[in-house]
């Protein structure tokens, strides 16, 4: 079972985000980068459908700049067996990305792919799916458990008040959500084993954006609270302000 898993480097969920200043982008000066979280339930779940196998290989592949190397690196201490950097300026464009990977992919060979349901920075949920399609292959999404016998795999995935269960076959792509599984931590033995493992620099296909970012401002600063009363004398202010400042009823 040969399994490829798209990861992405994304700015560490703690930090504090400001727009730089040129209005278009973001000050990213001192930021950590990490693994984009989902993403590390396909890793976790690229690593089970190996062992389960008991042969091939699970590759990391990441496109972006010199982020990318240190999420890789983590994948690799994780378990996966090799990396490949996509080397190249990531845009806020979902479909340039993905044919961006899409191009990489076809050079590798793979019986399943494996992603986050998105990324936490730009959020497009998208990716992963757009990857598939470009690559002709099936797709699912958000999906929270695997089974898989032989060629044929069962998914769950979960929709709006239920669960939702769909059969597919390999090759195809699965875009991974909370609850697949708990992935691993790296171990001290991962981690100096990681720094032997192979980490493939390939460069970008070109792929024209058709999005661009017109501008990025902080949040405008949240209202201070207003005390209105209090006892039962205060319903009547606090529904007129509700109706008629607020419009919310």
């Amino acid at each position: 079972m040969n399994v490829l898993v798209l990861v992405k480097a994304v700015a560490d969920s703690e930090a504090l985000i400001k727009p730089a200043a040129d209005g278009q982008s973001v000050a990213l000066e001192g930021i950590s980068w990490i693994i984009s979280p989902y993403d590390e339930y396909a890793i976790e779940e690229a690593l089970k459908q190996r062992d389960a196998d008991g042969s091939g290989e699970v590759t990391a592949m990441s496109f972006g700049g010199d982020d990318v190397p240190k999420v890789l690196r983590t994948a690799l201490a994780m378990g996966v067996d090799r990396a490949v950097h996509i080397k190249g300026n990531v845009s806020p464009d979902a479909l340039a990305t993905a044919r961006v990977l899409a191009a990489a992919i076809k050079n590798i060979h793979y019986d399943l792919i494996l992603c986050g349901k998105q990324a936490i920075d730009h959020d497009h949920h998208a990716v992963g799916v757009m990857v598939a399609e470009l690559l002709d292959i099936p797709s699912v999404s958000v999906v929270t458990k695997l089974d898989r016998t032989g060629n044929k795999l069962i998914c769950e995935r979960e929709v709006e008040g239920g669960v939702e269960v769909v059969e597919t076959t390999l090759p195809c792509l699965l875009t991974c959500n909370k609850g697949l599984n708990e992935p691993r931590y790296a171990s001290l033995k991962g981690i100096m084993a990681a720094k032997k493992k192979p980490l493939d620099e390939i460069a970008a296909e070109n792929a024209a954006a058709q999005v661009e970012v017109m501008e990025i401002r902080s949040r405008p600063p949240r209202q201070p609270g207003e005390i209105v009363g209090q006892g039962v004398e205060a319903v009547p202010i606090l529904i007129k302000k509700l109706r008629d400042e607020a419009k919310v009823i």
